[in-house]
């Protein structure tokens, strides 16, 4: 082996450390799981948001009363999870709302409710409840929003 060989091979530890170092910091990073809370009022009248979930259902969230309750069909969970990458954590997490809202709102035709009551975040088995914000999971690539609601019928 010649000098330049020798030179070279003293050289591969400290570039093999390097790598090692950044391979055990990277997981870190990809695994971020921000909760944050986001406008219920902003992601439902959006365009997106009247776009999809139309006005057939009426939903409320947290305590919010929209009447009586004429029948109650049971409680109902959904769980949605969105492609997070490249996108703001807000935009991220209304996307992943709003396919939430439409499960539920799926599941109230289903059952033949005209509404779903008692809304409220379910992340990570941790429920939150209030009228004017939901809870969002947010990462580097998924960001993800669980809801819990009542599918009734009101008078």
């Amino acid at each position: 082996m010649n000098s330049k060989q020798y030179s070279n091979r003293s050289k591969n530890p400290l570039v093999t450390l390097v790598a090692i170092s950044a391979l055990i910091c990277v997981p870190g990073v990809l695994a971020r799981d921000t909760v944050q809370s986001f406008s219920v009022e902003k992601a439902m009248n959006s365009a997106n948001g009247k776009a999809k979930l139309g006005e057939d259902i009426r939903f409320a969230f947290g305590e919010t009363s929209l009447g009586s309750v004429a029948k109650n069909y049971g409680e109902f969970r959904t769980n949605k999870k969105t492609n997070a990458f490249g996108k703001s954590d807000e935009v991220a997490c209304n996307w992943a709302f709003l396919s939430a809202m439409i499960s539920l709102r799926d599941r109230a035709i289903s059952e033949g409710g005209n509404a779903v009551i008692n809304i409220r975040s379910n992340y990570k088995n941790n429920t939150t409840s209030s009228e004017t914000t939901f809870q969002c999971g947010a990462g580097n690539v998924v960001a993800g929003v669980a809801l819990i609601g009542d599918v009734v019928t009101l008078d």
